[in-house]
């Protein structure tokens, strides 16, 4: 476990957020394989991009593994080209739905049962699945309690002070995950919360001043 003062701070920083920003409730999805498709768009794209390009599937049918397999990659591409990279996106829905064909029948609920490490290592072996989406999957989709990082969350830690002793992945969630109840719940309200601050205040300029964690944070308080 690390140390009680850096848990005190991580749970405080979250009653904050939550207290500012109220719950977020994410990920927005009608079912448990749009939020698979979206873990996948969202690489490198802005949500709104996203979301044109979910609402793009959906109005061709193809929001299901058996309509993306009848597709060809420049079919798939066409569609997804809102999200950016979208040659290279159609590919990786390819691998995706292969496998949870092939592995689980095309029955995302199947997931949930499974072991959380087993379920990662699977993840990680499908074309195009790093690290961050495999987690967003496991945590969204199965209700696992793995904490996803991103780039919102890697830059708020940083400048409020608490930096892991590695600048990895893997040492920013166990940061997280050493620190807080081990809680899917919790870890879907927190990452959610920290990508809302990250986006409207924690930006690579800051605005500091309509921040509600300025006065515990090193660089919102000049350090």
């Amino acid at each position: 476990m690390g140390k009680p003062s850096t848990g005190r701070l991580l749970g405080d920083i979250y009653r904050r957020l939550l207290d500012t920003y109220g719950p977020q409730n994410w990920w927005p999805a009608d079912e448990p394989f749009e939020v698979m498709v979206g873990a996948i768009l969202t690489q490198s794209a802005s949500w709104q991009n996203v979301e044109k390009a979910i609402d793009n599937l959906k109005a061709a049918g193809a929001m299901s593994p058996p309509a993306l397999r009848k597709m060809s990659l420049p079919e798939i591409a066409h569609l997804i080209r809102p999200s950016i990279y979208y040659n290279v996106k159609a590919r990786k829905l390819k691998a995706l739905v292969d496998w949870l064909g092939e592995s689980y029948r095309d029955d995302p609920d199947k997931l949930r049962s499974l072991n959380p490490a087993l379920f990662r290592q699977q993840l990680l072996s499908v074309w195009g699945i790093g690290e961050e989406t495999a987690d967003s999957i496991m945590l969204y989709v199965a209700d696992k309690p793995v904490f996803v990082i991103d780039a919102y969350t890697r830059r708020i830690i940083v400048r409020i002070g608490i930096r892991p002793d590695g600048d990895n992945y893997a040492a920013y969630q166990k940061l997280f995950m050493d620190n807080l109840p081990a809680d899917a719940a919790l870890f879907n309200q927190y990452h959610a919360l920290l990508v809302h601050l990250g986006k409207e205040v924690c930006r690579k300029s800051p605005q500091c001043g309509h921040c509600c964690l300025r006065d515990i944070c090193r660089s919102g308080s000049g350090g």
